[in-house]
């Protein structure tokens, strides 16, 4: 069958057991605790995994805790996440993010949130500053095992090059479409989404992907229609 004559939902599945297969399950569990993944994912905007890390620890080592934090010089918090992108544009919207946890519930804390349900979780976190709909879905999957799926420019790249979602739909728009096109599962959400990352990162790179060298090459509408016709250009 052509890869565009197959059913997206069963595309889709077909994707996902290809990727378990090719990258072998993993166990959801907690990499963080819930405040450092929120921070840490507000700091990692635009900004390396490793140049993060190095943010996220000077401002602990400079102010010693949350509160330290809240509290500390704008001037000062914006030199300690200086490794980051836009650490003028971080550092006020950390310091209102710990603000607003702690006169909402008294701490600076977001445990609250394993008990809430999945929409008024989102809505939550989505509230406060420079916290978007992928930092609250990965804090919500990663930490709390919530129903919900992550979609960064990895997961996103591979999803429209494969065919899963449409040319014109956005990255915020493909939680919503490709949540409902999978098991609403935490444990199957958190392997589609790292493999999509892993698969985006090492073989489905955004210049030059590796087409060759992919497992999914048989179901991908990229595959079928730019490479197998020798037309050299990214999707």
């Amino acid at each position: 069958m052509d890869a565009k004559e197959l059913p997206v939902e069963e595309k889709t599945l077909l994707t996902h057991d290809m990727l378990n297969e090719a990258y072998k399950r993993l166990e959801l569990k907690n990499r963080r605790d819930p405040m450092h993944e929120l921070i840490s994912t507000m700091l990692s905007h635009r900004t390396n995994h490793k140049d993060e890390e190095k943010a996220y620890y000077t401002m602990l080592e400079r102010f010693g805790d949350w509160e330290g934090v809240m509290q500390a010089p704008f001037e000062e918090l914006a030199d300690a996440i200086a490794t980051t992108r836009y650490p003028g544009q971080k550092a006020p919207q950390i310091q209102e993010t710990l603000k607003i946890i702690k006169d909402k519930r008294g701490e600076i804390s977001i445990d609250f949130l394993e008990e809430m349900p999945v929409e008024e979780a989102m809505e939550w976190l989505t509230s406060l500053p420079g916290v978007g709909l992928k930092t609250a879905s990965l804090l919500l999957l990663f930490n709390f095992k919530k129903p919900i799926l992550p979609v960064d420019t990895h997961v996103h790249r591979v999803s429209q090059r494969v065919g899963l979602i449409g040319a014109k739909v956005t990255p915020n728009k493909a939680h919503e479409v490709l949540l409902q096109l999978l098991p609403k599962d935490p444990v199957e959400l958190y392997n589609f989404h790292i493999h999509l990352l892993w698969h985006g990162q090492r073989i489905c790179t955004w210049r030059s992907p590796k087409c060759e060298k992919c497992v999914l090459n048989s179901i991908c509408n990229y595959y079928h229609d730019v490479r197998e016709e020798g037309i050299d250009k990214v999707a």
